[in-house]
């Protein structure tokens, strides 16, 4: 086969790219926006923006000079604005090329930080409800310049055309969208009125919608936003930026924090949760940028740590992604989340310098929020560790609180250690705080900071075992020949046994035995199993002398008194096995499926011989 003959262009000449507009659309519906109903968006941002240059161009024109009227009767859609306009020079270069954006002008690009927009494809986002866009505009700039009429294509076409002044007679710009058939849903008059109010109800221009039943327009942005209105007194604007978070999140917040950045025109409240929310739960929140609402879901505003807060703001410098719907990260951004970061911890320390009412509420929700923050701010640290509750020997209590009675305070590795020791620990008198929920154990090692004369240390199954008083020699000599067999038993689990007396006396056996020590005692055997082989010269260099878990049976409890009396050997082992298997549930850790067997097998054994005995 003879391929036909292509002409070449010169080495190194420049090629033009084809855009193929019906691809570029699908790409911006699919991949760029979230969702169709961000074409509204974008007609009300560029007219904003429009409007902002008109402002510049006419700086002394009355405040309400300009604005923005919608207009949605179910058959067209109509945004109209009286900003600057273009003339048939600019729709040839903004309107029909991709990517460029009038708001880049030269003219204008030193003043760019007062548009929202900044990439120029946002008028695309109406084909995602429309198959022809319709643009009638005039120039105030150049005022003499006829009107100019544009239409845009799906399928990539365009026309252009003058028309005269009448067409237009002020300055301004109207696009008109005839919806599709299946677009209905975001362009009913009823949605587009929704749309309008969710998106521009913060932005600074007047903006109206007519929904062509003969009525007059209606404010879609009546009132400035609540943070900017003047109230009489502190309480009653402490009350509407409330009854605003309310409205906006769906709860009634415990309180509110204004947020006032200058330097980046920022303003804006943090409505504090008032229930607990999960470990490390993100909440989205609500950014406007100059008065148009950016995103509903915008995480990036707040440290990872504040979880317990969302939060509403308007900024003027923050800058938006190409899709506008969230936030681009910068210096800026960096910047803007620590300095909200520090308003945070100003409102938690005046809560707790001035309102303990409230500091107690917050913590009663917030706890692990503010133990996450305090592990890394010791100013947080120093101001709210006495405060914050743990849960201790003496019950849940403050650290402030439990101190007091505790001079030394020992700290567990785990929630099932401190299960485990919690009522032999505190019937001997001993402090000790669960340190296995997250950030506990690392900020109960800080209280020395706050409380010098309080000294804290890791729990030690040893310091435990020193406070339980050995039984008589006689007893002890007695016991010993169970104490064999039960050692025997109990060989397989790593287990040694002993005997003491120790309160409570209904407590018939404790077992000490870490989390630590259970992983050793696993490698250990691994490296038994795996002796000669590759991995067992690894875990063998890795080994240690595994510590052994520790059985001690309870003098004082009486089931203990008569099974260490029991002559009969399989009897012996299997009550023996029985207290092991107690003990072991009473830690309230995960079961090895050996234990969970030997707890089955005690039982059954234990009723079986009751069961011979009666008949």
């Amino acid at each position: 086969m003879t391929l036909p003959d292509i002409p070449l262009s010169p080495a190194g000449a420049d090629r033009t790219f084809q855009v193929d507009l019906r691809g570029l659309v699908d790409l911006l519906s699919h991949h760029l926006y979230s969702s169709p109903r961000v074409y509204l968006r974008e007609l009300m941002q560029n007219a904003v923006d429009t409007l902002t240059a008109r402002r510049r161009l006419e700086p002394a024109a009355p405040a309400d000079a300009f604005g923005i009227r919608l207009y949605a009767d179910g058959s067209v859609v109509r945004v109209e604005d009286d900003g600057v306009g273009l003339t048939e020079g600019d729709v040839h270069t903004f309107l029909a090329t991709i990517g460029r954006s009038s708001k880049r002008a030269e003219k204008i690009a030193e003043q760019r930080a007062d548009f929202i927009g900044q990439f120029g494809i946002g008028l695309l986002s109406c084909f995602l409800v429309a198959d022809e866009i319709h643009v009638l505009s005039r120039s105030a700039a150049t005022p003499q310049a006829p009107a100019v009429e544009w239409r845009g294509r799906g399928d990539g076409s365009y026309t252009v055309r003058t028309l005269p002044a009448s067409a237009r007679p002020r300055p301004g710009t109207t696009v008109t969208l005839t919806p599709r058939a299946d677009a209905g849903e975001w362009t009913r008059p009823a949605q587009v009125h929704t749309l309008a109010r969710h998106f521009g109800s913060l932005l600074r221009h007047s903006v109206t919608f007519d929904d062509g039943t003969g009525g007059p327009g209606v404010p879609v942005n009546p009132e400035p936003a609540p943070w900017a209105r003047t109230y009489p007194t502190p309480g009653a604007r402490s009350r509407a930026l409330a009854a605003y978070g309310a409205e906006v999140f769906g709860f009634t917040p415990l309180d509110t924090i204004e947020l006032d950045l200058p330097a980046v025109g920022l303003k804006g409240i943090a409505c504090v949760l008032p229930e607990a929310v999960p470990a490390g739960r993100r909440h989205g929140h609500r950014v406007h940028v100059k008065g148009m609402l950016l995103s509903e879901q915008a995480e990036e505003i707040l440290p990872e740590w504040a979880f317990f807060v969302r939060c509403v703001v308007d900024a003027e410098s923050l800058r938006p992604t190409a899709s506008r719907e969230s936030l681009y990260e910068d210096d800026t951004l960096a910047a803007v989340r620590e300095a909200l970061a520090e308003r945070l911890r100003a409102w938690i320390a005046r809560a707790a310098a001035s309102d303990p009412d409230l500091l107690a509420r917050f913590l009663q929700a917030h706890h692990l929020a503010v133990k996450s923050l305090a592990v890394h701010d010791d100013e947080i640290l120093r101001m709210l560790l006495p405060w914050l509750p743990f849960e201790t020997t003496d019950g849940h209590s403050t650290l402030d609180e439990f101190a007091r009675t505790h001079r030394t305070v020992l700290v567990t590795s785990s929630v099932e250690e401190f299960r485990q020791v919690a009522a032999i620990a505190s019937a001997a008198g001993l402090g000790v705080v669960n340190g296995g929920y997250t950030y506990d154990r690392e900020l109960v090692h800080r209280l020395p900071e706050i409380r010098p004369e309080v000294s804290v240390a890791d729990l030690d199954p040893a310091t435990l075992t020193a406070h339980l008083d050995p039984v008589d020699r006689e007893t002890e000599l007695a016991a010993a020949a169970y104490l064999a067999l039960a050692r025997d038993a109990l060989a397989v689990f790593d287990c040694d046994v002993a005997l003491r007396t120790f309160q409570p006396a209904s407590a018939p056996a404790l077992l000490m035995d870490s989390r630590e020590a259970r992983h050793e005692r696993t490698r250990s055997q691994l490296a038994r199993e795996q002796e000669g082989g590759v991995w067992g010269d690894i875990l063998g260099a890795l080994r240690q002398e595994a510590p052994r878990a520790q059985l001690i049976l309870n003098q004082l409890n009486p089931l203990v008194r008569t099974a260490v009396s029991i002559d009969e050997p399989e009897l012996a082992r299997t009550s023996a096995e029985a207290l092991y298997g107690q003990a072991a549930m009473l830690s309230r850790r995960p079961l090895r499926p050996a234990e969970s067997s030997l707890i089955n097998r005690s039982f059954l054994d234990l009723l079986a011989h009751a069961l011979r005995k009666d008949s």
